[in-house]
């Protein structure tokens, strides 16, 4: 748990920083949309992966028996989509700018492409907020002696209860694990 916590904490700051990435290029030209614009989306595609790896991780650990683990797995999975809606943003940012030189009639100014980057931005800081409130809530949780003890025995009524629905570490299927 104390390594989820790090990568929790980890997550706000990063998408801060990309946010504010996102309004630099928005304040620009964009005339070079696919070199501006496309590292900052495969850096939001990496985070969202990795962010939804962990919320995968979580919830086939005992997590989501913990106190309040279902509920903010639920938050995870929404901000999770957050950050994977502003990379896609940023690649109709790309699309858009490009298509110039394309089609004729298309639009020569950047302004959908601001437009797409501004709402990239918003989604990347909602994003933020999330992963800063959980990873509050999961340091403290971590901390406290009594929700630990809590922690036990709802994991362990958890277990009574149905045993192969909480299983103590993640299975990787063979096809899937990594060499």
């Amino acid at each position: 748990m104390t390594e989820h916590t790090r990568l929790l904490g980890e997550v706000a700051p990063a998408l801060e920083e990309l946010s504010a990435e996102a309004t630099q290029i928005r304040k620009g030209e964009i005339a070079k949309p696919v070199r501006e614009i496309a590292p900052l989306s495969l850096q939001l595609h990496e985070l969202a992966m990795r962010c939804t790896r962990q919320v995968h991780d979580l919830s086939v650990s005992q997590y989501p028996a913990m106190t309040n683990g279902a509920q903010t797995l639920a938050h995870l999975a929404g901000a999770c989509a957050q950050i994977s809606l502003a990379a896609t943003l940023c690649n109709l940012a790309v699309h858009h700018r490009t298509e110039i030189l394309l089609y004729e009639d298309a639009d020569s100014t950047p302004s959908t492409s601001r437009d797409q980057l501004r709402r990239a931005g918003d989604e990347m800081q909602r994003a933020a907020r999330t992963y800063r409130t959980v990873a509050q809530r999961f340091s403290r949780h971590l901390a406290a002696f009594a929700a630990r003890d809590e922690d036990r025995q709802l994991i362990a009524d958890a277990h009574q209860r149905s045993p192969q629905q909480v299983p103590s570490t993640s299975p990787v299927p063979a096809a899937r694990r990594r060499v």
